[in-house]
């Protein structure tokens, strides 16, 4: 009962958000080193540094960084100061760093896809507030704490898109959890892309855009769903969000 009421309002999150963070971009190629972003899942500037991500198809090493968290707060000061905030983003391939939404965005903007921000992912009071809304929808009164856990040898992957409701109570594990992961974006390309893994909105076999991210993940694994975690510590691959919560608590949660 506790997990349909977590997808539920999950989507009512995402619903707010006006769904923003589905669509994938099919031209977006990615750098040769992964971008780095200190992030919290519920924080109103990291989720549209993420929703841009989605849009631009971008894949990311996060580090979370809710509240009461230490294991990257060193990390965080390395590379900006004793008073650095998130979002905070690091990119290896320019040797950029950056500081809040609406910096971080028009510099992936204009750097992975040469062209403006688009205004419904710039940070303006109006986004701001309309994010902080989808945070208010997860039905919590406080903002994400950390939690005592063990540590990862090795980030954990995530295959996901920003306003996947299933995957978002992922993320938030991941986040309170402080385990870092590397974000890999499967925003929707097409049309047949649209909905359930199991029913899609389209007519006949799917098939996704051949050499894309998601073309790969059906190849190999047989099906693309999200979310999808691979946890390279152990050994465990997984689909199904219940069964992946389950999962980081047994195994890492104190």
């Amino acid at each position: 009962m506790f997990h349909h009421l977590n997808i539920f309002s999950s989507v009512v999150a995402s619903t707010v958000r006006g769904w923003r963070g589905s669509k994938g971009s099919k031209t977006t190629q990615q750098p040769v080193q992964l971008p780095i972003l200190f992030d919290s899942e519920d924080n109103a500037e990291c989720r549209l540094v993420r929703e841009a991500l989605t849009e631009l198809n971008l894949d990311v090493l996060i580090y979370p960084c809710p509240q009461g968290a230490d294991r990257f707060a060193g990390e965080l000061q390395r590379y900006g100061g004793a008073n650095a905030s998130i979002p905070y983003l690091v990119d290896p391939n320019t040797n950029v760093k950056l500081e809040g939404a609406e910096a971080i965005n028009a510099y992936l903007f204009q750097q992975y896809k040469q062209q403006e921000i688009p205004k419904n992912l710039d940070a303006t009071q109006l986004n701001l507030f309309n994010s902080r809304l989808a945070s208010f929808a997860r039905l919590r009164i406080t903002a994400l704490q950390a939690k005592p856990a063990k540590s990862a040898a090795q980030p954990l992957i995530l295959y996901s898109f920003e306003s996947s409701p299933y995957s978002r109570p992922v993320r938030e594990k991941l986040c309170e959890l402080q385990l870092p992961y590397r974000l890999i974006n499967l925003g929707k390309q097409q049309l047949a892309d649209v909905g359930p893994a199991t029913f899609r909105f389209h007519l006949g076999e799917y098939h996704p855009i051949p050499n894309s991210k998601r073309a790969e993940l059906l190849t190999t694994k047989g099906r693309v769903q999200v979310p999808f975690l691979i946890d390279p510590n152990n050994n465990i691959e997984m689909f199904e969000s219940k069964d992946i919560l389950e999962y980081l608590d047994k195994m890492y949660a104190l």
